[in-house]
Protein backbone atom coordinates (compact mmCIF):
# COMPACT_ATOMS: atom_id res chain seq x y z
CA UNK A 1 0.00 0.00 0.00
CA UNK A 2 1.31 3.41 -0.92
CA UNK A 3 1.34 6.13 1.70
CA UNK A 4 0.94 9.66 0.35
CA UNK A 5 3.79 12.03 1.11
CA UNK A 6 3.06 14.66 3.75
CA UNK A 7 3.67 17.52 1.34
CA UNK A 8 0.81 16.35 -0.88
CA UNK A 9 -1.59 16.59 2.07
CA UNK A 10 -0.98 20.28 2.74
CA UNK A 11 -3.66 22.72 1.73
CA UNK A 12 -2.92 24.96 -1.21
CA UNK A 13 -1.48 28.28 -0.22
CA UNK A 14 -3.93 31.16 -0.12
CA UNK A 15 -3.33 34.52 -1.69
CA UNK A 16 -0.03 36.01 -0.71
CA UNK A 17 -0.24 39.04 1.56
CA UNK A 18 0.39 42.36 -0.11
CA UNK A 19 3.85 43.74 0.51
CA UNK A 20 4.13 46.58 3.00
CA UNK A 21 4.85 50.13 1.89
CA UNK A 22 8.25 49.85 3.52
CA UNK A 23 9.08 46.68 1.54
CA UNK A 24 7.92 48.33 -1.67
CA UNK A 25 10.05 51.41 -0.93
CA UNK A 26 13.07 49.14 -0.54
CA UNK A 27 12.23 47.67 -3.93
CA UNK A 28 12.10 51.16 -5.43
CA UNK A 29 15.50 51.86 -3.87
CA UNK A 30 16.76 48.76 -5.67
CA UNK A 31 15.34 50.05 -8.97
CA UNK A 32 12.00 48.20 -9.19
CA UNK A 33 9.54 50.13 -11.33
CA UNK A 34 6.85 47.55 -10.46
CA UNK A 35 7.17 48.40 -6.75
CA UNK A 36 6.96 52.11 -7.60
CA UNK A 37 3.78 51.49 -9.59
CA UNK A 38 2.20 49.65 -6.64
CA UNK A 39 3.11 52.50 -4.25
CA UNK A 40 1.69 55.13 -6.60
CA UNK A 41 -1.50 53.12 -7.15
CA UNK A 42 -1.90 52.53 -3.41
CA UNK A 43 -1.37 56.14 -2.33
CA UNK A 44 -2.43 58.35 -5.25
CA UNK A 45 -6.13 58.65 -4.38
CA UNK A 46 -5.73 59.41 -0.66
CA UNK A 47 -2.81 61.75 -1.34
CA UNK A 48 -4.78 63.62 -4.01
CA UNK A 49 -7.72 64.00 -1.60
CA UNK A 50 -5.40 65.32 1.11
CA UNK A 51 -3.77 67.83 -1.26
CA UNK A 52 -7.19 68.86 -2.59
CA UNK A 53 -8.34 69.75 0.91
CA UNK A 54 -4.98 71.32 1.82
CA UNK A 55 -5.18 73.64 -1.20
CA UNK A 56 -8.75 74.69 -0.48
CA UNK A 57 -10.41 72.68 -3.22
CA UNK A 58 -8.10 73.56 -6.10
CA UNK A 59 -8.35 70.42 -8.25
CA UNK A 60 -5.69 71.23 -10.82
CA UNK A 61 -3.22 72.38 -8.21
CA UNK A 62 -3.82 69.22 -6.15
CA UNK A 63 -3.19 67.07 -9.22
CA UNK A 64 0.01 68.99 -10.04
CA UNK A 65 1.21 68.68 -6.47
CA UNK A 66 0.45 64.94 -6.38
CA UNK A 67 2.61 64.46 -9.47
CA UNK A 68 5.34 66.59 -7.90
CA UNK A 69 5.19 64.52 -4.70
CA UNK A 70 5.74 61.25 -6.55
CA UNK A 71 8.59 62.79 -8.56
CA UNK A 72 10.19 63.95 -5.30
CA UNK A 73 9.69 60.49 -3.81
CA UNK A 74 11.43 58.91 -6.78
CA UNK A 75 14.30 61.40 -6.66
CA UNK A 76 14.66 61.18 -2.87
CA UNK A 77 14.01 57.47 -2.32
CA UNK A 78 17.70 56.93 -1.55
CA UNK A 79 17.25 59.01 1.61
CA UNK A 80 14.29 56.95 2.83
CA UNK A 81 15.14 54.67 5.78
CA UNK A 82 13.08 51.43 5.65
CA UNK A 83 12.88 51.20 9.45
CA UNK A 84 10.76 54.36 9.33
CA UNK A 85 7.07 54.05 8.33
CA UNK A 86 6.60 55.05 4.69
CA UNK A 87 3.25 56.86 4.91
CA UNK A 88 4.41 59.66 7.26
CA UNK A 89 7.50 60.10 5.07
CA UNK A 90 5.28 60.39 1.97
CA UNK A 91 3.02 62.96 3.63
CA UNK A 92 6.05 64.96 4.80
CA UNK A 93 7.09 65.17 1.13
CA UNK A 94 3.51 66.26 0.25
CA UNK A 95 3.35 68.98 2.92
CA UNK A 96 6.74 70.30 1.83
CA UNK A 97 5.68 70.33 -1.83
CA UNK A 98 2.56 72.34 -0.92
CA UNK A 99 4.57 74.75 1.22
CA UNK A 100 7.11 75.22 -1.57
CA UNK A 101 4.31 75.94 -4.02
CA UNK A 102 2.92 78.72 -1.83
CA UNK A 103 6.39 80.18 -1.29
CA UNK A 104 6.87 80.60 -5.04
CA UNK A 105 5.50 83.47 -7.08
CA UNK A 106 1.82 84.34 -6.92
CA UNK A 107 -0.45 81.39 -7.62
CA UNK A 108 -3.85 81.50 -9.22
CA UNK A 109 -7.03 79.64 -8.37
CA UNK A 110 -8.22 76.93 -10.74
CA UNK A 111 -11.43 74.96 -11.18
CA UNK A 112 -12.64 73.45 -7.92
CA UNK A 113 -14.02 69.93 -7.67
CA UNK A 114 -17.63 69.35 -6.75
CA UNK A 115 -18.41 69.37 -3.02
CA UNK A 116 -18.75 65.58 -2.84
CA UNK A 117 -15.16 64.91 -3.97
CA UNK A 118 -13.21 62.97 -1.40
CA UNK A 119 -10.56 60.30 -1.29
CA UNK A 120 -11.86 56.74 -1.22
CA UNK A 121 -11.99 54.94 2.10
CA UNK A 122 -13.74 55.12 5.41
CA UNK A 123 -15.54 58.31 6.41
CA UNK A 124 -13.43 60.60 8.57
CA UNK A 125 -14.50 62.65 11.61
CA UNK A 126 -14.73 65.69 9.34
CA UNK A 127 -17.68 64.01 7.60
CA UNK A 128 -19.66 64.27 10.85
CA UNK A 129 -19.19 68.02 10.68
CA UNK A 130 -20.29 68.01 7.06
CA UNK A 131 -23.55 66.35 8.05
CA UNK A 132 -24.34 69.24 10.39
CA UNK A 133 -23.06 72.01 8.10
CA UNK A 134 -22.77 72.33 4.36
CA UNK A 135 -19.53 71.20 2.75
CA UNK A 136 -18.85 74.75 1.58
CA UNK A 137 -19.02 76.11 5.13
CA UNK A 138 -16.73 73.43 6.53
CA UNK A 139 -14.28 73.74 3.64
CA UNK A 140 -14.18 77.52 4.05
CA UNK A 141 -13.67 77.20 7.80
CA UNK A 142 -10.84 74.69 7.34
CA UNK A 143 -9.24 76.83 4.62
CA UNK A 144 -9.43 79.91 6.88
CA UNK A 145 -7.22 78.21 9.47
CA UNK A 146 -3.54 79.18 9.47
CA UNK A 147 -1.51 76.68 7.44
CA UNK A 148 0.16 74.94 10.44
CA UNK A 149 -3.22 74.27 12.06
CA UNK A 150 -4.87 73.25 8.77
CA UNK A 151 -2.05 70.76 8.06
CA UNK A 152 -2.40 69.11 11.48
CA UNK A 153 -6.19 68.96 11.25
CA UNK A 154 -6.20 67.38 7.77
CA UNK A 155 -3.43 64.90 8.57
CA UNK A 156 -5.32 63.77 11.68
CA UNK A 157 -8.91 63.65 10.47
CA UNK A 158 -8.70 63.03 6.74
CA UNK A 159 -5.52 60.95 6.57
CA UNK A 160 -6.03 59.27 9.97
CA UNK A 161 -2.39 59.67 11.00
CA UNK A 162 -1.53 59.28 14.66
CA UNK A 163 -0.17 62.22 16.63
CA UNK A 164 3.31 60.65 16.51
CA UNK A 165 3.07 60.21 12.73
CA UNK A 166 1.96 63.83 12.30
CA UNK A 167 4.91 64.93 14.43
CA UNK A 168 7.19 62.94 12.12
CA UNK A 169 5.56 64.40 8.98
CA UNK A 170 5.91 67.99 10.17
CA UNK A 171 9.17 67.52 12.13
CA UNK A 172 7.67 69.00 15.30
CA UNK A 173 7.18 67.62 18.82
CA UNK A 174 4.01 65.66 19.62
CA UNK A 175 3.08 68.34 22.16
CA UNK A 176 3.07 70.93 19.38
CA UNK A 177 0.84 68.67 17.28
CA UNK A 178 -1.63 68.38 20.19
CA UNK A 179 -1.60 72.14 20.73
CA UNK A 180 -2.13 72.98 17.05
CA UNK A 181 -4.89 70.40 16.78
CA UNK A 182 -6.66 71.74 19.85
CA UNK A 183 -6.47 75.32 18.61
CA UNK A 184 -7.58 74.29 15.10
CA UNK A 185 -10.61 72.42 16.39
CA UNK A 186 -11.53 75.32 18.67
CA UNK A 187 -11.31 77.82 15.81
CA UNK A 188 -13.24 75.53 13.50
CA UNK A 189 -16.05 75.07 16.04
CA UNK A 190 -16.18 78.80 16.78
CA UNK A 191 -16.38 79.76 13.13
CA UNK A 192 -19.08 77.20 12.35
CA UNK A 193 -21.06 78.24 15.44
CA UNK A 194 -20.83 81.90 14.43
CA UNK A 195 -22.06 81.10 10.91
CA UNK A 196 -24.93 79.03 12.34
CA UNK A 197 -25.93 81.81 14.73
Amino acid sequence: MLVPMASSLTAPAGPRPLPSDERLAQGVQAGSSDDLAVLVTRHHGPLLGFLYRLTGGDRLLAEDLAQEVFLRVLRGIGRYRPERPFKPWLYAVAVNAARDHYKRAETRRTEALPPDFDAPGEPSPLHALTAAETWAQVAAAVQALPAPQREVLLLRYTEDLSLAEIAAVLAIPVGTVKSRLSVALGRLRARLAAEEG
